[in-house]
């Protein structure tokens, strides 16, 4: 699967060492730690109103405020400190929910998993696993997690994005790989799946209508048992350890399965050893489990090879474009065009035949899920009351060992919002995040939009609107009156961003498109306020939170950053309503396995990213403006990393520049409390340029910057377009050639110009400009 002459990668001095992930159930919290979370909460609240009191009423009612210029200040600060105590205290709020599922979750045993599944009828599921040129290694780490899911019927699809016909090598021979990819596992499937399907029949002819199992039949089973896990250690001992993720998919995926299908076995040897068995319908279950997780349906499907499907540039329509045409036949047909699908009926011949299925999960092509992610997910949405749940998943968790501190940093991150995503479901606030997720195919049905493009229907399902489509989504499941759950468990686990440069591309995606939703889920509200259903404050709250805080928290930031308020503004209420919610996220990093330390690697963390963050506001804003949709951006490599954009590199020096200005001017002033703030933000901004970006790379990445921005491609003239078109036009009266007509594609394109030469140079244009 992975390449065996691939090398580790470098380890940054501050990375990670431990590579074992969290347990897959949360500790049971204390009662102290409730206590306490509760005191937080209120120690905010009531700090924050102290803070409104004495300072603000103070200077305005018993004092004089001096000056309109005092009064503006004074209005301004107060509400930069309320938009950022509200935060601070959502995230205080959706901790304390996780805390409270965390000590009621109680796990299903595995008896009554396998009894519910007995039968297999009715349950079937489809991975989709949407790739974009994502490495072979990487995808196929997913698929196999994917295809050793001990489900009854899965049918798991790779959905490749490439360009179907590339003419660079190096992208020939990776797609060309990723097609390869699901026959390669399905054919390393083959031996196992084979032999616990002949030993099934044995065992199911011996065990139908028996009172009593057989020791001989026990000692199959219990054999199969241990031949399962010594393939999978086996498969585990020959994968090559290049990194992290790797040493995750031995340890986590293989050998996490083989040891629970090992202590299977223990169990029925022990069984042998003591004179007695299981009953006959317990042990046939146990064999089915086994051959089920052998068994899987493994394909590809590519969308841009079929010019009836959309084409735009985003996950979402990679999704939407194969959900379409599931339950369904096709026949594919060509045209001058290219290949349309047809659809055809029940008893005509067909190139495709895709079922309908249930439940759908959604996977990204870097994320991995452990051996019952989909037997207890699906049995939850199968429970009694739980018939309106569209969406459930676990949020996913990051790879512990990473090599470099800024991918350290992102996965604490990352562990710390799989907390708060468990802590919304307490207040009905989920969200769906889209690295993992079984979706009820139901309730897509509900929310699916039918548009006709170029003849052809095309259906959105997720939305596509803005780059976050999961949460959009979201918005619009609960508009029809569905709800969505996070089960309290650690099952699934995603990269995380390796350097700064992808970092960026990641989070200013994420900082994209929330503002955009909260219009959807006004009228979402006012739906379920007509349904008369019950809606709560803080699931309201929480969900603005969500999808409007990086807006209001970056330009907080950058207010307190670059303005420089009155002294007297500042009050030590102000530091005590902020200090719950430092103190408890260093409590939750220190519970999730990190360092209470990374708090202040945090805070500097977040002041690199300050700029990323409000360029995603800024291009929320434009897209309500302009009505257009912002495409996945993609960044160049630099050899081993992505090159970030220069302005996103050189804004942390400006803030560092700035904060230490600020330091001197009031330690001068001797406004000690602003110059405290600002020698923070200088050292810790210093901090993370170093740790995170690099100085070396940074240089790099301005330089591209300025250069790129400076950079002029050589457009040809239009006398040089002239030349060019004369030239061809006299060489091809030379030849004596004439142009075929293209008699099929007039035919069924009809006329496809522009207008009178528009289209023609504007072609020829782009023929002959450089790259």
């Amino acid at each position: 699967m992975a390449d065996k002459t691939a090398k580790n990668p470098k380890r940054q001095w501050g990375a990670e060492r431990a590579t074992a992930p969290m347990s897959i159930k949360h500790p049971v919290p204390s009662l102290r730690k409730i206590v306490v979370g509760r005191i937080a909460i209120i120690v905010t609240i009531f700090a924050w109103f102290m803070y409104v009191i004495t300072t603000i009423m103070r200077e305005f009612i018993e004092g004089d405020p001096g000056s309109l210029r005092y009064v503006l200040e004074a209005v301004s600060y107060v509400a930069v400190v309320t938009a950022l105590t509200f935060s601070a205290l959502m995230y205080l709020l959706a901790r304390q929910g996780a805390l409270y599922r965390f000590r009621d979750h109680i796990r299903t045993p595995r008896g009554p998993l396998d009894q519910h599944y007995d039968g297999a009828d009715g349950h079937d599921i489809t991975v989709l696993i949407p790739s974009y040129k994502e490495e072979l290694d990487v995808i196929a780490k997913t698929v196999w997690s994917a295809a050793l899911q001990e489900f009854p019927s899965k049918r798991i699809v790779l959905l490749i994005d490439d360009p179907p016909n590339p003419t660079n090598p190096d992208d020939i021979a990776q797609l060309n790989a990723a097609r390869d990819l699901p026959a390669r596992i399905a054919a390393a499937l083959d031996e196992p799946r084979s032999r616990l399907e002949h030993t099934s029949a044995v065992v199911h002819d011996e065990l139908e209508g028996a009172e009593t199992a057989p020791r001989d039949i026990l000692s199959l089973v219990a054999a199969d048992y241990g031949y399962a896990s010594e393939w999978l250690e086996t498969m585990a001992c020959e994968h090559p350890l290049v990194d992290h993720t790797d040493a995750f998919f031995v340890e986590r995926v293989l050998r996490g399965l083989a040891g629970d299908l090992k202590l299977t076995k223990i169990a029925l040897d022990g069984a042998l050893d003591q004179q007695q068995s299981p009953t006959p319908t317990r042990l046939l279950q146990l064999h089915n489990r086994l051959v089920r997780i052998f068994s899987a349906e493994i394909m590809v499907f590519e969308r841009k090879a079929y010019d009836s499907l959309s084409h735009e540039a985003n996950k979402a329509m990679n999704l939407n474009s194969y959900i379409g045409i599931m339950g369904k036949r096709w026949r594919i047909e060509k045209t001058p065009s290219g290949q349309v699908l047809t659809e055809v009926g029940a008893h005509s011949e067909c190139d495709l035949d895709i079922p309908w299925t249930k439940y759908l999960l959604t996977l990204d092509a870097d994320s991995m899920l452990l051996r019952d992610y989909c037997v207890r997910l699906v049995h939850v949405l199968e429970e009694p009351g739980n018939e309106r749940i569209a969406v459930i998943q676990t949020p996913y968790s990051s790879y512990r060992g990473a090599p470099s501190r800024i991918e350290r940093m992102a996965g604490a991150t990352t562990d710390l919002q799989h907390n708060l995503h468990q802590g919304m479901s307490y207040y009905n606030a989920t969200f769906w995040v889209g690295a993992n997720a079984v979706i009820r195919r139901d309730a897509l049905e509900d929310i699916v939009e039918k548009q006709t493009v170029g003849g052809f229907e095309i259906r959105t399902y997720v939305q596509d609107r803005t780059v976050i489509e999961d949460t959009e989504s979201s918005i619009d499941l609960g508009t029809h009156g569905w709800t969505l759950l996070n089960y309290p468990e650690r099952l699934s686990y995603s990269a995380t961003p390796p350097d700064f440069g992808s970092l960026i591309v990641q989070r200013r995606r994420w900082a994209n498109g929330g503002l955009l939703i909260l219009p959807k889920f006004a009228r979402q509200l006012r739906e379920r306020r007509y349904r008369r259903d019950r809606v709560l404050h803080r699931e309201i709250w929480l969900r603005i939170n969500y999808m409007a805080s990086i807006a209001w928290a970056s330009a907080g930031l950058v207010f307190l950053l670059g303005y420089p308020y009155d002294s007297r503004l500042l009050s030590p209420w102000v530091i005590l309503a902020a200090a719950p919610y430092f103190l408890c996220m260093a409590s939750d990093l220190k519970y999730s396995g990190h360092r209470r330390t990374d708090i202040f690697r945090i805070y500097g963390f977040n002041l690199v990213l300050l700029a990323v963050n409000i360029a995603g506001v800024v291009k929320s804003i434009q897209q309500a403006l302009t009505n257009t949709k912002i495409p996945f951006a993609r960044t160049p490599k630099v050899q081993d990393r992505t090159a970030a954009p220069g302005i996103y590199v050189f804004i942390p020096y400006v803030i560092v520049g700035f904060s230490v200005l600020t330091l001197i001017r009031d330690y001068q002033a001797e406004n000690w409390g602003n110059a405290i703030f600002a020698a923070t933000n200088a050292i810790l901004c210093t901090y993370a340029i170093i740790a995170y970006i690099g100085i070396r790379a940074s240089l790099v990445d301005m330089v591209l910057g300025v250069v790129n921005w400076l950079y002029v491609p050589d457009v040809p003239s239009r006398r040089q377009l002239k030349k060019k078109e004369e030239e061809e036009r006299a060489a091809r009266r030379a030849k004596g050639a004439s142009e075929p007509v293209e008699w099929e594609r007039i035919l069924y394109d009809g006329d496809r110009r522009l207008g009178p030469d528009v289209k023609r140079k504007n072609d020829l244009r782009r023929r002959i400009t450089p790259r």
